[in-house]
């Protein structure tokens, strides 16, 4: 008999929980953000467009294991291993990191298992294409270029918003690496992920 009331009790307090939370937002103002002249509103946890750190990455495949739609492509000519001394992927050379965003969930199973955290999720919100080709981001061919994340149409403009601006700068400077390291060496360290490598002798 206990238990019968109990869970009647449990019952109306979780329907007025829910209720509460409902009435909360329903008469809630109303707010349109002006996109594009104004930035869009994105939670702390946003799931974006990846940014790929080419030199750290040693090609475990760990994170096309973890996609659960086979999303993820990575080609490389040798094992690869971090160096100690650098901190950096040395051995055989990266000949492709491509992520296919037709089929991308945005789930961040990928960027869990990753031994050197060098795949992330990142903030970039769109990415427009024609052909379903336009939808493969080739890492690589991005990281020799000295780019982490693909860039939208958006940013490839020469007259943006002020919001826009700043996260193109944010990107172009590598704001999200927290590894400290300077933009110039880090770019050079990008395109030479596309090389054979040994590790710096002692």
């Amino acid at each position: 008999m206990r238990d019968y009331f109990r869970n009647i009790y449990l019952t109306v307090k979780t329907i007025f929980i829910g209720m509460r939370i409902t009435l909360k937002y329903c008469f809630a103002r109303t707010i349109t953000l002006q996109y594009p002249d104004v930035a869009p509103a994105l939670q702390p946890r946003f799931r974006g467009f990846h940014f790929f750190e080419a030199e750290k990455c040693i090609a475990c495949d760990l994170c096309a294991k973890a996609c659960p739609v086979d999303c993820i492509y990575i080609e490389k000519t040798g094992p690869r291993k971090i160096d100690k001394a650098t901190k950096l992927a040395m051995g055989g050379a990266m000949t492709r990191y491509a992520i296919d965003y037709a089929k991308c969930m945005f789930c961040a199973l990928c960027v869990d298992p990753c031994p050197t955290e060098c795949i992330h999720m990142g903030n970039l919100h769109d990415m427009s294409g024609f052909t379903r080709k336009d939808m493969i981001v080739e890492f690589t061919e991005l990281a020799a270029q000295g780019l982490q994340t693909p860039q939208p149409l958006w940013m490839t403009k020469d007259k943006l918003p002020d919001w826009a601006a700043a996260k193109k700068a944010d990107w172009e400077s590598f704001e999200f690496s927290t590894d400290g390291r300077d933009e110039e060496d880090r770019r050079k360290e990008m395109v030479l992920a596309m090389t054979e490598r040994k590790p710096a002798k002692k």
